[in-house]
């Protein structure tokens, strides 16, 4: 056997012991460890619910457990019967289960979905079998105890449905004598944000521990809702936001570990952001992949997960709300870089600014999409005529250039005396003072606006369910599809309008196509993205019917021996 066989077959070998190794372990872990599987909690209690569910099949109702041998004396804390608290305030309505002291619903009141009702961020398709939001991690048998419950304003009523009004604190507390927990959630009026604090022991030391927030978040009835959730994570000495999607924990939790400023988990306009109180003590965000429906989607989708904390008393302000700039930056500078504009930010927030101020005076974001967009066309129109004058030039000078072009069109690219040809038609730019890539800048400077207003659109709630004419929706795309339509038919016109500065009359049949190209990739995407594109495309046929009537620029140098008279493309 030679060396190279050998070396073959060591590798063969190698890889076969890597991937018995692993069968082991994984045949090991299947059906040797077997952990306990997580109970699912009892359905969840809608706010008209006049009763509570029974417990799912199979689930033992929680009876007061006796200590164990040796445990700590701690006094025995459980409640007799499952109740549902209610709390409302004046931007949201939040319902509590003391079955395991979590939240079965999430209502933003100032917020609606897609049929006018407040908004509901918890999944009520997922959260029986993923867990509530708030649920213990990896203590997932504590999440089916009834903890006994105490109210900031007196004792809740015994009934199992007791509803409250902000500003209230829910206590809630169990303990078999050995394990003691303690949730408690203080809720304001006036503010998105609620305290919570967690506090979890065993044998009287603390226990670490996670809350969680698993199945999905945030608004359920847009498009591919799955593929907009994420967790995310500030870390400060990047001074940014890392964000980590379900792909990220395909293969198992993903835990990141560090002092976190907050971490959590959004959508495009929706955050549940856990901003520690644990000064100096690392924060655990573990991310995973929950295989979830939705009410709006029967098929499982994996949704981004998050369980927050690590400590055995975990101290969190919690924000749950919209990802709203001038919320957010009163709450705390940093949670503001939960709107994300992307590379072009530096545009994109001039732009917001813009676009909001503008909405001031005009009754909807949409109106004030075409104004900002006509205001911005004519301070760029300084720039657009120089680029058209310099358009006109290179049209005039085309028959020296297709001259110089048939002189060499038998030789092969890779021809020395190409050079001689670049050389030519480059001296022929100099000679008449023409910029070969004038006519490039007026879609250049489009693509950084371009960018800006998708990531403006994308990422502001102020454009959420705005309405425009007949768009329901300028955050989403137009199901008439008369925007891309008219996008499409005066993108033609314009071009048509524009001079041509190619004499390939095969380079021109082809241009003809771009705007059913953009049409393409235009016509999903959101609908003030459109509307500004189409109004750029109606102040630039304006501009260009104003550019089109101006004599024509001399050329620096010389006369040419063919004028060719200016022509539309053709």
């Amino acid at each position: 056997m030679n060396e190279e066989q050998e070396q073959k077959s060591i590798q063969i070998r190698a890889l076969l012991a890597f991937v018995l190794s692993a069968a082991i372990l994984f045949l090991y872990s299947r059906y040797v460890v077997k952990p306990q599987a997580p109970k699912p909690p009892a359905a969840a209690v809608t706010v008209t619910s006049a009763s509570i569910p029974a417990p799912a099949k199979g689930v033992v109702q929680a009876t007061e457990p006796k200590p164990t041998a040796g445990a700590s004396q701690h006094a025995i804390q459980s409640a007799a019967q499952e109740q549902t608290f209610l709390v409302e305030s004046g931007n949201y309505l939040v319902s509590l289960s003391n079955r395991g002291a979590v939240v079965t619903s999430w209502t933003l009141k100032n917020y609606q979905d897609e049929i006018g009702r407040p908004l509901e961020l918890v999944n009520p398709a997922a959260a029986p079998e993923a867990g509530f939001p708030f649920s213990y991690a990896p203590q997932s048998e504590l999440n089916q105890n009834l903890f006994q419950v105490e109210s900031s304003g007196g004792p809740p009523a015994s009934t199992q449905q007791v509803r409250l009004h902000a500003p209230v604190t829910l206590t809630f507390r169990w303990s078999d004598g050995r394990v003691s927990a303690r949730k408690s959630f203080r809720f304001s009026d006036d503010s998105y944000v609620v305290q919570v604090q967690s506090d979890l022991t065993r044998d009287g030391a603390p226990w670490p521990h996670l809350l969680t927030w698993r199945g999905g978040f945030g608004d359920f009835a847009v498009e591919d809702s799955a593929r907009n959730v994420k967790t995310f994570y500030f870390d400060a000495a990047q001074n940014k936001i890392i964000r980590l999607d379900a792909k990220a924990a395909a293969k198992g939790p993903v835990d990141n570990v560090g002092n976190y400023l907050y971490a959590g988990v959004e959508d495009h306009y929706f955050a549940a952001a856990f901003l520690t109180e644990n000064r100096g003590q690392p924060l655990t965000l573990q991310t995973t992949a929950v295989e979830a429906a939705t009410s709006h989607e029967s098929k499982k989708q994996p949704f981004a997960s998050a369980a927050v904390g690590g400590a055995g008393d975990n101290r969190f302000l919690v924000y749950v709300g919209p990802k709203s700039l001038a919320t957010l930056r009163a709450i705390q500078p940093q949670l503001a870089q939960l709107v994300d504009f992307g590379f072009f930010s530096f545009i994109a927030y001039p732009l917001f600014l813009m676009l909001t101020w503008t909405h001031h005076w005009l009754p909807n974001f949409g109106w004030a999409i075409v104004v900002v967009t006509v205001i911005i066309n004519f301070i760029l129109f300084p720039l657009k005529l120089k680029s058209m004058q310099s358009m006109k030039k290179m049209q005039r000078i085309q028959p020296l250039i297709k001259h110089i072009n048939d002189k060499y069109k038998n030789l092969s690219m890779r021809d020395p005396k190409r050079q001689e040809q670049n050389k030519e038609v480059m001296e022929l730019y100099q000679k008449y003072g023409v910029n070969p890539l004038g006519g490039c800048l007026p879609m250049l400077l489009q693509v950084p606006f371009f960018f800006a207003f998708y990531a403006v659109l994308n990422w502001s709630i102020e454009m959420r369910h705005m309405s425009w004419l007949w768009v329901k929706d300028l955050s989403a795309w137009d199901h008439l599809y008369l925007l891309p339509i008219a996008m499409v038919a005066t993108q033609f016109f314009y071009q048509k309008m524009t001079p041509s500065t190619s004499a390939d009359p095969a380079q021109q049949k082809m241009m003809q196509f771009m705007p059913l190209i953009m049409g393409f990739f235009f016509y999903r995407l959101p609908s003030g993205l459109v509307l500004y594109y189409l109004t750029s495309n109606l102040v630039g046929i304006l501009q260009q019917w104003f550019i089109n009537r101006l004599p024509e620029p001399e050329l620096e140098t010389g006369k040419l021996k063919h004028r060719p008279k200016l022509k539309a493309n053709r």
